[in-house]
C-alpha cells in the first residue's frame, strides 16, 4: 500500500504520494514529464537589413532528440541595441553587427546568429557604377547590355529596354503581352563554369558557386489581371554539353488557381539523390520535385498593381551526403519564403549553379493586353539587399 504523508506549505494541504519498490502506479496517475535535453533552434544563422525581421522557431527536444510539444520558451538577444527579438521568436535588425538570439526552456538554451547588414543605397539608377563585394553581375539597364545574355528572347519586338519605365522613372525592360500570348519575352544570363561554349559566362567562365544571390524589381501595369502569369524567374544548373539538362533548377513563379496572387518556391533536382545526373532534356520528366513552397504576401493582387516590388532570391547547394540545401526569397527586403534542409544534388559537383532567367511565360495566355516591367537585376555571391 502507499504510505501517505500530509505536507502544509503556504495554507494548502497537499498529499505526496511515495510508494514502495515495485509497486504499480494508481490508476490514473501520469508518467513523469520528460526533462528538456537540448533546444534546437531555425535557422541556426540568417541575415537580415536593418528594418527587416526574420522569424526563429525553437524546438526544445529530450535526449533522443525527439521533439517536446507544450514547453515554455523564452527568447534573449546578446545586444538589444543590434537586433531585437519578441517573445514568439520574431528577430528584428536594428544597426549593422551580428547577434546572438538565444531560445531557452527549462534550463536549456539553443542559439541563432542574425548578422544585421545596413540598409545601403541599392537600387539606384547607378548602382551598377560602383558594384559591391561579391557581385557577379549588375544590370540597371541604363546601358545596353542585352548582348551579354547568352540567350535574349523578344518575340514580335516584346520584350524591350525602354526609357522612363523603369525604377526611379530610368530604363528598363518591358514585357508586353497581347490577349492569349504565352510568351512576352526573356533574359538568359550564364556565369561560372558551363558546358557549352554557347553560354557565354559574364564572368571568366571557371567558378562552380555552390551559393548565389540574384535580386530584381518588377513592377505590373495599372489595373493588370491574372493573378502572377506564371513564369518569372529561375536559377540552373546546366550540365550536358549537347542539351540543356538541368542537374538543378530553382523556380520562382507564381502560383496557380487560388494561389495565383503569391509568389511560389518550386525546386527541382536533375540527380538522383546520390548525384547521379539524370536528366537529358531542360525541364526533364526525370526531375526529382522537393517541395513548393508557396509565400504568404499577395503581391500579385489588383491593389498592389503598378508598384515596384523587391525580390532576392538565394540558392546554396547542399553539401555532399548531407540534406543542408537552401532556398529562399525576401520580398522588399523581409523574408518570405524559406525552405531548408534540402538534398538539392546529392554529391554532384562537375558544375555549380550557372545560369538565371528573368522570364515572362503564361502557360494559359495573357488573359489581357497588358504590361509588366523588370529593373536593377543582380546576381550575387553575398546578400543584396533592396
Amino acid at each position: 500500500m502507499p504510505q501517505v504523508t500530509e505536507l502544509l506549505g503556504s495554507g494548502a494541504l497537499l498529499l505526496a504520494l511515495s510508494m514502495p519498490s515495485g509497486c504499480s502506479s494508481p490508476a490514473g496517475a501520469s508518467s513523469p514529464q520528460l526533462a528538456v535535453a537540448t533546444v534546437g533552434v531555425s535557422p541556426e544563422s540568417t541575415d537580415v537589413i536593418v528594418g527587416a525581421q526574420r522569424t526563429l522557431t525553437a524546438t526544445p527536444k529530450d535526449v533522443t532528440g525527439a521533439a517536446l510539444a507544450g514547453r515554455t520558451v523564452t527568447w534573449t538577444t546578446s545586444d538589444a541595441l543590434v537586433g531585437s527579438v519578441t517573445s514568439d521568436g520574431l528577430a528584428s535588425g536594428l544597426a549593422p553587427g551580428t547577434v546572438t538570439i538565444s531560445a531557452s526552456s527549462e534550463g536549456r538554451t539553443g542559439t541563432s546568429r542574425l548578422r544585421v547588414l545596413a540598409a545601403s543605397p541599392v537600387g539606384t539608377v547607378t548602382e551598377c557604377a560602383s558594384p559591391r563585394d561579391g557581385w557577379i553581375w549588375c544590370d540597371d539597364f541604363e546601358q545596353d547590355r542585352l548582348s551579354s545574355y547568352f540567350e535574349y528572347e523578344n518575340p514580335g519586338g516584346r520584350f524591350t529596354r525602354v526609357a522612363a519605365v523603369g525604377h526611379s522613372a530610368s530604363y528598363g525592360m518591358r514585357a508586353r503581352w497581347a490577349v492569349g500570348a504565352q510568351s512576352a519575352g526573356a533574359l538568359h544570363l550564364a556565369f561560372g563554369a558551363t558546358p557549352q561554349a554557347y553560354m557565354k559566362p559574364v564572368d571568366a567562365g571557371t567558378a562552380k558557386y555552390r551559393e548565389i544571390y540574384w535580386r530584381f524589381r518588377v513592377r505590373r501595369q495599372p489595373g493588370w489581371s491574372g493573378g502572377g502569369g506564371d513564369k518569372v524567374t529561375r536559377a540552373h544548373i546546366f550540365a550536358a554539353p549537347t542539351s540543356f539538362a538541368q542537374a538543378l533548377a530553382a523556380h520562382v513563379w507564381s502560383g496557380t488557381g487560388e494561389d495565383a496572387d503569391y509568389l511560389m518556391i518550386d525546386p527541382a533536382s536533375g540527380t538522383d539523390a546520390s548525384g547521379t545526373l539524370v536528366a537529358t532534356t531542360y525541364n526533364d520528366p526525370n526531375f526529382r520535385w522537393l517541395g513548393s513552397v508557396r509565400g504568404n504576401t499577395p503581391i500579385f493582387g489588383a491593389g498592389a498593381s503598378n508598384v515596384w516590388q523587391c525580390i532576392e532570391s538565394h540558392v546554396r547547394l547542399n553539401d555532399p551526403g548531407v540534406s543542408n540545401g537552401v532556398f529562399e526569397v525576401w520580398l522588399d527586403g523581409a523574408m518570405e519564403i524559406q525552405k531548408a534542409g534540402m538534398n538539392w544534388i546529392g554529391s554532384y559537383g562537375a558544375y555549380g549553379i550557372n545560369a538565371i532567367n528573368l522570364e515572362n511565360y503564361w502557360n494559359s495566355g495573357s488573359p489581357a493586353v497588358q504590361d509588366r516591367y523588370f529593373d536593377d537585376f543582380v546576381v550575387s555571391t553575398q546578400r543584396i539587399g533592396c
